[in-house]
């Protein structure tokens, strides 16, 4: 996606761009308390992909009972999904990104490390999620910055 870019003062700048008509998905999920980033590559958004994430979520932590909030996507839907014994569920109304803190980390990715890029092909944009994913995965101050907002954070005392 073309975004700002500096240039020198009256030169019009020359941002990439392609469109890409192949796809890939990042799921994720963050503890906003302590900053920790769990994310998983797929080759789809599906209930099956999404089962796989919720059974890798649970083998990476799986001393926790996790309460995991989602949103509405058809994928999500609870009744479709298998859901490990250490997750419970939560889905957030229809039409609210706003509610989900993860939504501000993909804001950052796209900002951080897809702006003004053009991709050879699909492994160098996957090689780029690799890179952006273990990223958030070994910031946890930072990805707490990102998503510890107030009301959550207070809604923990």
């Amino acid at each position: 996606m073309p975004s700002k870019c500096w240039a020198p003062a009256g030169m019009r700048p020359m941002a990439p761009q392609q469109i890409i008509r192949e796809y890939t998905y990042v799921y994720g999920t963050v503890m906003t308390e302590e900053g920790v980033f769990d994310g998983l590559i797929l080759p789809d958004m599906s209930a099956e992909t999404m089962t796989i994430f919720l059974e890798e979520i649970s083998q990476r932590h799986p001393d926790r009972y996790i309460l995991m909030v989602i949103d509405g996507a058809p994928c999500h839907s609870a009744g479709v999904l298998k859901v490990p014994d250490n997750i419970k569920i939560l889905t957030l109304p229809p039409y609210s990104p706003q509610l989900n803190p993860v939504e501000n980390l993909w804001d950052e990715m796209r900002e951080k490390w897809f702006c003004n890029c053009v991709f050879k092909d699909m492994a160098a944009v996957e090689n780029r999620l690799v890179e952006a994913v273990l990223d958030f995965e070994s910031a946890p101050e930072r990805t707490k910055s990102i998503t510890a907002w107030d009301c959550i954070m207070n809604s923990l005392k």
